[in-house]
Formats: structure tokens, C-alpha cells, sequence
């Protein structure tokens, strides 16, 4: 893993330098839309409603519109802004951990310390065990305040943002108003089909069904020639914001071998792609 964040925890006086990671990846398979009738990759160019100009990634700026003014926020107006430049996960309070509720949870990253002696990370750790509390947090991440919940998994800190009391939206319904009678047998016929599916929960049982017969069918169409040659079919877009476009052949010769190795098969040797230019990512 790389980090994505260097900052300092703070709580009262103490200060824990630490490294911060994505905590999750996404595994679902990358796909591009092509034409159907010849598999050219299609791309979106960013165009000027005003001149119709498309228009470089470095000549964009961001805009407000309330409905009837548009007001125009420039690299230098966001730049401005104080949030960003905060280096501190600030400990703002120590909350119950039952009070933490999972609607709020949202992204997670991992804490690395980032000192000489972990000493203070370790202290931090064992504190919020042995009180069963969870640090309420404020900082600052991708030009935005964010709140987050700091806790212990294992023996590493998490921290995990915390989506804003208005972002939650309120459940209504009006069938939920009503009176509903369960009776003492309904209830304990219900209870007796939860305990008849109770367990202990092992992440590691459930897969993702649908990822797995996407990559099936990606193999089987490689193994049968039914594909394309990506460099003349994609063809290569003009270099304006400095991105890489995903070599979409050698992400599907990866998966091949790695649906290989898991099955137990010898992977066929890689024929060696042509180097390629960075190119832009498709808007």
C-alpha cells in the first residue's frame, strides 16, 4: 500500500505522527464502453457549450449555480481555503462506541505511525479498548473538512469518515405510523427462524457472484479469439491533463492469469505489449 496522507493525531498535548491509507479497494472489473459496431473505444472530450472548443483539463474551473446566477471559483479562489492546509487529525471527544451510528460510517483508511517509537500510537490503541470508546475526529482530506470516527481493529487505528448529521436523510413513511398487532406465537415462530440461520459472520464465505462470472466470461472470449487488438480498436487520445489510460488487454491478460493460477492451471507466457504514450482518462 502506499499512503495517501501524512499528518500528526493529536488528543490534549499528545501528538501521533501517523501515515494514512485506503483501508478498501474496489474489485470490480474495469470496462470501457466501445461502439458495438466496430469496438472503437468511445471517449468524452470536455467541449464549451459557448464555442464548442474542447477545452484543455487545466483551462476548467469550478462553478456554483443557484438557478439563475453562476458564479465561477478559480484554482487560486479554492486555494484560498484555509481547510486544506491543516496537517492534524484532531481528537475533538471520546464518545460510547455503541453511539456511533453504522449510517454514518463511510470511507475507511488505516493509521501507520510515523515515528521512531509507536509508543503514543500503541497508548492511543489500548486506551479506546480498554474504555470501549470511539475518538470523534476533524480534519482535512482532498480540500475538504471531514469528520471521522477513530477505532481499533486488530492492532492497527482506523479512522473512518462520517457522513454530516444534514447528509443523512429522515426516514418517513407513513405505513410504519401505523398500529400493527404481533402476537406471542408470530413472535416466537419468527425468533425460532433467526436462531434456525444464526452463525458466527466470516466475510470470507461470501464472494462477489456476479464479479466472478464477469471475469469467466472475459476468459472464455479470450480463449475462444473473440477479441479485439486494443491499440488499433482503441486507438490513442491526445495528451491533455497528464493521465494514463488503462491498458485494457493487459488488464484482461492479468485476469486470465490469475483466474488460472487460482484453478491451479500454468500460466501461458505474456507476449510483450508495445510500449504505450500516457494518454487522458475518459471523462
Amino acid at each position: 500500500m502506499r499512503s495517501i496522507w501524512k499528518g500528526a493525531l493529536t488528543f490534549g498535548l499528545v501528538n501521533v505522527p501517523v501515515k494514512v491509507y485506503s483501508a478498501t479497494e474496489d474489485h470490480d472489473v474495469s470496462l470501457h464502453q466501445v461502439h458495438n459496431v466496430d469496438g472503437g473505444r468511445i471517449r468524452y472530450q470536455r467541449i464549451c457549450e459557448i464555442d464548442g472548443e474542447v477545452v484543455p483539463y487545466q483551462d476548467i474551473d469550478r462553478a456554483y449555480d443557484d438557478g439563475e446566477q453562476t458564479v465561477v471559483l478559480t484554482k487560486a479562489d479554492l486555494a484560498s481555503l484555509p481547510s486544506e492546509r491543516s496537517r492534524e487529525i484532531e481528537v475533538v471527544e471520546f464518545v460510547p462506541s455503541e453511539q456511533v451510528d453504522l449510517l454514518t460510517l463511510d470511507k475507511a483508511y488505516y493509521l501507520e505511525p510515523d515515528s521512531s517509537s509507536p509508543k503514543a500510537y500503541v497508548l492511543l490503541r489500548k486506551t479506546l479498548e480498554q474504555t470501549d470508546r470511539t475518538a470523534i475526529v476533524r480534519f482535512s482530506l482532498r480540500q475538504k473538512t471531514r469528520l471521522a470516527a477513530l477505532r481499533v481493529r486488530g492492532d492497527v487505528l482506523v479512522l473512518q469518515t462520517l457522513l454530516w448529521a444534514d447528509e443523512v436523510r429522515e426516514a418517513a413513511f407513513p405505513a410504519l405510523e401505523e398500529s400493527v398487532r404481533i402476537s406471542a406465537k408470530e413472535l416466537e415462530m419468527s425468533a425460532s427462524l433467526v436462531d434456525s440461520f444464526s452463525k458466527d459472520f466470516d466475510p470470507e464465505e461470501f464472494t462477489d457472484e456476479y464479479q466472478q462470472e464477469l471475469r469467466t466470461l472475459i476468459d472464455a472470449k479470450l480463449e475462444q479469439g473473440d477479441a479485439l487488438d486494443t491499440d488499433v480498436t482503441f486507438g490513442k487520445a491526445e495528451d491533455d491533463d497528464g493521465g494514463e489510460v488503462i491498458d485494457l488487454m493487459e488488464a484482461l491478460r492479468a485476469s486470465v492469469e490469475r483466474s488460472r493460477a487460482a484453478r491451479g492451471e500454468k500460466a501461458e507466457p505474456a507476449k510483450k505489449a508495445p510500449a504505450k504514450k500516457k494518454t487522458s482518462k475518459a471523462s
